[in-house]
């Protein structure tokens, strides 16, 4: 399994494999050209109550990650066509916006990600 996790604002590379946006909101000043998305996986975001109560206090991090990890367990679906690539031995990239690179959605997103892919 090869799983990346990226800044959109770094510049694409042909390492990256497939791209995947796992933001909510369209990330400011990066047009669509410059993205080189392979898709938007906006439902695998968190939604918007939890982004907005996260970004209000960014040292809720361990509780984010637990509520989105049970947002994403809701809806197990809507990373399928993440796992099946992952499974297929595809690189796979998801991208966030957030200039944390510490604490962003995309880093826990990856952690379940890898978990789902062990058990497959």
């Amino acid at each position: 399994m090869k799983l990346r996790v990226k800044r959109i604002y770094e510049p694409p590379a042909a390492a990256d494999g497939f791209r995947v946006l796992v933001d909510r909101l369209w990330p400011r000043g990066v047009s669509k050209a410059e993205a080189r998305l392979d898709l938007w996986l906006r439902e695998a975001a968190p939604s918007t109550e939890l982004r907005r109560w996260f970004h209000a206090n960014p040292d809720r991090w361990d509780e984010l990650r637990r509520r989105y990890r049970a947002e994403l367990a809701q809806a197990p679906e809507r990373l399928q066509p993440l796992l099946d690539r992952l499974a297929a031995g595809e690189t796979v990239t998801l991208l966030y916006a957030s200039k944390n690179t510490q604490r962003n959605n995309a880093l826990v997103l990856a952690e379940v990600l890898v978990e789902r892919v062990k058990t497959m």
